[in-house]
C-alpha cells in the first residue's frame, strides 16, 4: 500500500487533520513525507498504530508532552506509564468529588458534625527551612502546628521576599488555634487575601520594595477533612499506600507550556525561564487554587519550596519520604539532599503523618 494523504489517515486513525497538524508541528507524529512544492503531508500506513495510540491516549485526557515519552517507550514501560497517569487522575478525581461533596451539602445545608471516628485523627509534623548553599538571605518561611501546615517562598529586593514570606505565614497563624468548622476553605482564601492586601501596603509605604511578593502552599485540619490553598510554584506532595502523588500545579510560564504540550517535562527542568511565575501573592490581582481532601491515617504530606523541588530528583523525595519513619529526620533529610545538590536556593520544606490519636 503506498502513502496516504493526510485525508485517508485522518479517516483511518480517526485523528482529525487539524490534529495531525499539530502533532506534527510538536514532533510527536510527522508526515513521512511532505510534498515539497504544494506542501501536503502524506503518511505511511506503518503510522497507523503509532496515531492510534496517541488517540486513545488523548481520550484519556493525557497531556500532549506526555504522550510524546509514553509513545517513544517499550509497551511494557508505556503500560506502567499510562497506569502512573491513571492513578494520578483518580487521585485528583477523588479530590474533587470530596470538594463537590462539600459543596453539596455547604449549599444545601445538609452538612454534619465531624463523627467521633474522624475526630481521632491527628498529626505529627515537622518544619524547617534552610538559606542553603548561595544565597546570602533566606526568603523562604516555613511553619508546622497541630492543625496548620505551610510553606511560603518570597522574592523581592531590598527584602522584601522575607517581609513577604512573613506577611503570609502570619497571616496562617491565628487558623492554627481556631479551626473555623465547615468554613476551611474560605478560612485559607482569606488568609490568603489578607497577605495580599497586606503586601501591597507594604509597597504602597515604601515603593522600594516595589515586586516583592510570595508563594503560599498551604493545608488545614479539621477532623478528617483538610483544606489545602495554593498558589506559586512551591508544592505539596503526598505519599498513600508507598506511592508518591503532587498534588498541586506550578503556577509558572515553563508549567503552561507543558500543559499545551509545547515542551516536555525533560524539557521543563532545564528551560530558562522555569522560574517565571504567572500567579503568587504580589499585592495585584490573585487566584489561589483550593482543594478539599479527605485525610486518612497513614498518609504523609509533604509541602516544599522549589529550592527542594527544582534540585532533588523526584526519585529521591520519594525515597526519603518512603523509608524514614520520623517527619523530623525526614525533613532534615530533604534539605540535606538539596544542599548536596548544590543548595542553589533557599528550603523551605514541611513533613506531616496522618495518626490515629
Amino acid at each position: 500500500m503506498g502513502l496516504l494523504t493526510i485525508g485517508a489517515f485522518a479517516r483511518a486513525s480517526r485523528l482529525s487533520p487539524k490534529a495531525l497538524r499539530l502533532y506534527d508541528e510538536l514532533g510527536l507524529l510527522p508526515p513521512a513525507h511532505v510534498d515539497p512544492v504544494s506542501g501536503y503531508r502524506f503518511y505511511d500506513p506503518a503510522q497507523l498504530e503509532r496515531a492510534r495510540l496517541v488517540a486513545w491516549l488523548r481520550r484519556l485526557g493525557m497531556p500532549l508532552a506526555r504522550i510524546r515519552v509514553v509513545c517513544e517507550l517499550e509497551p511494557a514501560a508505556a503500560a506502567d506509564e499510562v497506569a502512573a497517569y491513571w492513578t494520578q487522575v483518580e487521585a485528583d478525581t477523588a479530590t474533587r468529588r470530596h470538594l463537590a461533596t462539600f459543596l453539596i451539602d455547604h449549599l444545601s445545608g445538609r452538612g454534619t458534625p465531624m463523627s467521633d471516628a474522624q475526630r481521632t485523627l491527628g498529626i505529627r509534623y515537622a518544619a524547617r527551612s534552610d538559606i542553603g548553599l548561595v544565597r546570602e538571605s533566606n526568603e523562604d518561611s516555613a511553619y508546622a502546628g497541630a492543625r496548620l501546615l505551610a510553606v511560603a517562598d518570597g522574592f523581592g529586593a531590598h527584602g522584601g521576599g522575607d517581609l513577604a514570606s512573613a506577611a503570609a505565614i502570619n497571616a496562617l497563624k491565628p487558623l492554627d488555634a481556631e479551626v473555623p468548622p465547615g468554613d476551611l476553605l474560605n478560612a485559607l482564601e482569606n488568609a490568603a487575601h489578607q497577605t495580599n492586601e497586606a503586601l501591597h501596603s507594604i509597597v504602597e509605604s515604601d515603593p522600594s520594595l516595589e515586586g516583592m511578593g510570595t508563594t503560599l502552599t498551604a493545608m488545614l485540619w479539621s477532623g478528617s477533612q483538610l483544606a489545602l490553598v495554593h498558589i506559586g510554584d512551591s508544592r505539596a506532595y503526598l505519599l498513600r499506600g508507598g506511592e508518591l502523588f503532587q498534588i498541586t500545579h506550578d503556577h509558572t510560564y515553563v508549567q503552561s507550556l507543558v500543559k499545551e504540550g509545547r515542551i516536555s517535562l525533560d524539557e521543563a527542568a532545564s528551560h530558562p525561564q522555569r522560574s517565571l511565575l504567572l500567579r503568587a501573592l504580589d499585592g495585584g490581582d490573585i487566584d489561589p487554587d483550593l482543594q478539599l481532601r479527605a485525610a486518612q491515617a497513614g498518609d504523609r504530606y509533604l509541602l516544599c519550596s522549589d529550592g527542594l523541588s527544582a534540585v532533588v530528583a523526584t526519585e529521591a523525595v520519594h525515597d526519603a519520604m518512603r523509608t524514614t519513619s520520623d517527619p523530623e529526620r525526614v525533613v532534615r533529610e530533604l534539605i540535606d539532599l538539596a544542599n548536596q545538590g548544590g543548595g542553589p536556593d533557599n528550603i523551605a520544606c514541611v513533613v506531616a503523618d496522618v495518626v490515629e490519636l
